[in-house]
């Protein structure tokens, strides 16, 4: 296997990361057994005479070379383009937005747009992008709209031989640093991006040592922010002098401002037993976080790093010791990256692989509600290549993102992603938003045309709108989720004739319950597949002082947290109860949370109550409670929070409508009462607290019933849909 490699500049006359990554890539590949060629540009000469050389360099290699791995887009373009490279299988490296990354450091729009612009047609042109972070594959996916199925994200390695700890003291008297300080040392390339002003802003009062290495069209400017402060300027250090200046440090700090892919000296720290404090952001925030999450502080906030740095110096929040960063640098040798890149490479040149279906999945919303949660917990046990389209960015982008899979955030706008659905009835409101959202589905199409997926998961109503549109317009067949009943009590009549429209158009509709499938038209034949739960452990339960009784779910009024307070009150007006409410407004229902407390105080339920607010961790909320009650005033659709308590072992006492009702057999999987029937509820409520026999007997056979609703068992049935659709 004979890679060439496109670089930007020779490592030893221009140090930088992506300069240090190709010429450490092009050493480890040799050490795998591979035969690369590299190719970089002349230092020195003009921009045009750089590129000419170049280009000329690159397609002396046409005849020798297997596969192209382009790593900077302003050199391999002209001869991936326009030369003699054309034919060959190409790989291209993304460390990083170009544009992007110029207009930090002062670049005007026209720049900035050229340089993207070439970038785009690098990576578009190329079969496989690697990125080295997933906030940098995500980043590849909105600025570029490359495949996602193109993807891949490879860590770049450390040398750990030239990293290596090493006595500290040695390595200071090498270096003229004094023996008895607290040292700190940042070695960066001294642009805006790298975030050292708001390095040397923290530094302000600390009675210990700094050293910045480096150098950069900043170093002017930081030098003269910096007069007065225990900061050196070590400017441009040898491979073996930055080595030395890890090791003889007590922290290493990488405090970038945005747009960071990786940070590869973090690493290089870490290799050399030095710890790392760093900025929570893009790719450092990725990997760094799994050794110790206390070592990172937000962007920018220079009160936030001085603090974070006291604490490590004081010993109140120490940092990792030499052990644990050695051992977690050794993670990423050279050898495996090398051993990843072989195998990209291979693929690249070899036949077409066969490859499982290709699933886009559509969502308007990125907070962590029923249908979101039931995607989180779905897409990573189906055999499918996932990628998921959000309309905004929250909290269900990290959560997918943690569990492998593939997420973009294509923004819709405010007024179509969080108007109310009973806002439909108005016909101005539907106007600007039904323009808002056409629009948003012209954009959504051209993303789907770019990926070609093999089929779209529509996973909210309003989702379905738009998606169903942007799919038809793509020539790609949908499956629609339905979450929500389509009924009077539910959704205006404008809404439901619509989706009625949307649901005759779909390939396939899978409904969360016979109850919201009922709700469909008759001649639209719906699959009925519960939504996913994960078995918990069996809660606690007898171990506390008196009954403990919770609710999960968003505080809204047809929640029914209202009618909850009221049964709870008349069930147990005094003694050692507690009911504790999980959950937080999240589609603007603030005034009735506001309205909840008020309703507390009118009942004299003070001190017994507890608003617990959202809980990211269910399963810890659940091991709390003796019993869960659900009291939604309207039925619903499937009940997330009751399978959830189910799977926790849980006696749980809800409505006997929706879902719930379908999923619960009264008095052996669970409690049943009258909808809306606070006296009802309370009459369950005093039955349970009173037995706890009854309550282990419910728990039990509640588990048992729960294992229907396992995320494996919810995979399988959606495949069968799949397949289904893909035949």
């Amino acid at each position: 296997m004979r890679p060439l490699l496109l670089g930007m500049g020779s490592f030893a006359e221009q140090p930088g990361g992506l300069n240090r990554y190709v010429a450490e890539l092009d050493r480890a590949l040799r050490a795998e057994g591979l035969e690369p060629t590299t190719v970089v540009a002349q230092a020195g000469a003009g921009l045009l005479a750089r590129v000419r050389a170049f280009t000329r360099a690159a397609g002396r290699h046409t005849r020798t070379a297997d596969v192209v791995d382009a790593h900077f887009a302003l050199y391999a373009a002209l001869p991936l383009l326009t030369g003699r490279l054309r034919g060959l299988p190409l790989v291209a490296h993304f460390h990083g937005p170009w544009g992007a990354e110029g207009r930090v450091a002062g670049d005007g729009r026209a720049a900035a747009w050229a340089k993207t612009r070439v970038e785009r047609a690098v990576l578009r042109r190329a079969g496989r992008v690697v990125t080295l972070s997933v906030a940098f594959r995500r980043l590849a996916i909105e600025q570029h709209a490359v495949p996602p199925w193109r993807l891949t994200v490879i860590p770049p390695g450390v040398d750990t031989a030239a990293f290596r700890p090493a006595p500290r003291a040695e390595a200071r008297r090498r270096l003229g640093l004094p023996q008895d300080a607290w040292i700190a040392v940042s070695a960066r390339r001294l642009t805006p991006r790298m975030g050292l002003e708001t390095l040397i802003e923290a530094w302000a009062g600390v009675d210990a040592l700094l050293v910045i290495a480096g150098e950069g069209p900043e170093r002017a400017a930081l030098e003269r922010r910096a007069h007065g402060r225990r900061i050196r300027f070590a400017g441009r250090l040898h491979d073996h002098e930055l080595a030395d200046l890890l090791r003889a440090a007590d922290v290493c700090i990488v405090p970038s401002a945005a747009l960071e892919g990786f940070a590869l000296i973090g690493l290089e720290a870490l290799a050399s037993g030095t710890p790392v404090v760093a900025s929570a952001v893009g790719g450092l925030a990725e990997w760094l976080g799994r050794l110790d999450a206390s070592c990172l502080v937000e962007p920018g906030d220079a009160d936030a790093l001085r603090r974070r740095l006291a604490d490590a110096r004081s010993g109140r929040a120490p940092l990792p010791g030499p052990e644990a960063c050695r051992a977690f640098a050794e993670q990423f040798a050279w050898e495996t990256t090398a051993a990843r890149h072989a195998a990209l490479y291979r693929e690249a040149v070899g036949p077409a692989p066969e490859r499982r279906p290709r699933v886009v999945y559509v969502d308007h919303c990125a907070r962590l509600s029923g249908g979101e949660l039931a995607l989180s917990r779905l897409v990573p046990e189906l055999p499918v290549d996932a990628h998921v389209i959000l309309g905004e960015d929250g909290p269900l982008v990290m959560r997918l993102q943690e569990a492998g899979i593939s997420v973009e955030v294509l923004p819709l706008g405010r007024r179509a992603r969080d108007t109310s659905r009973w806002r439909v009835r108005r016909r101005a409101a539907l106007s600007l938003e039904g323009l808002e959202a056409a629009v948003y589905a012209v954009r959504l199409a051209r993303r789907l045309r770019r990926y070609r997926p093999d089929l779209v998961d529509l996973n909210s109503l309003k989702a379905c709108i738009y998606g169903s549109a942007a799919a038809r317009i793509a020539g790609v067949p949908t499956v629609w989720h339905v979450r929500d009943r389509l009924a009077p009590d539910y959704l205006p009549a404008a809404a439901i004739g619509l989706l009625h429209h949307v649901a005759r158009r779909a390939r396939a509709v899978v409904a969360n319950s016979a109850a919201t499938a009922a709700m469909l038209p008759p001649d639209v034949a719906a699959t009925v597949i519960h939504s996913p739960v994960p078995t918990e452990p069996p809660a606690a339960s007898g171990s506390r002082n008196g009954f403990v009784v919770g609710l999960v779910g968003r505080i809204a009024p047809w929640k029914g947290q209202d009618l909850f307070l009221e049964a709870f009150a008349d069930a147990f007006p005094s003694g050692g109860a507690r009911a504790i409410l999980v959950g937080a407004p999240l589609f603007g229902e603030q005034e009735f949370e506001r309205e909840l407390h008020d309703r507390c105080r009118m009942l004299g339920l003070d001190g017994r109550v507890t608003f617990a607010g959202f809980q990211d961790d269910v399963a810890s909320a659940l091991d709390g409670l003796d019993a869960l009650v659900h009291a939604s005033r309207i039925p619903e659709p499937f009940g997330l929070a009751v399978a959830e308590g189910m799977a926790a072992g849980l006696a749980v006492i809800a409505p006997a409508a929706g879902g719930p009702a379908e999923m619960i057999e009264d008095g052996v999987t669970g409690m049943l009462y009258r909808p809306g029937d606070a006296a009802a509820l309370a009459a369950a409520l005093r039955i349970v607290a009173a037995d706890p026999a009854l309550r282990g007997r419910l728990g039990a056979a509640a588990r048992e019933r729960a294992r229907a609703f396992a995320p494996r068992v919810v995979a399988e049935q959606t495949m069968a849909v799949y397949r289904g659709v893909l035949a």
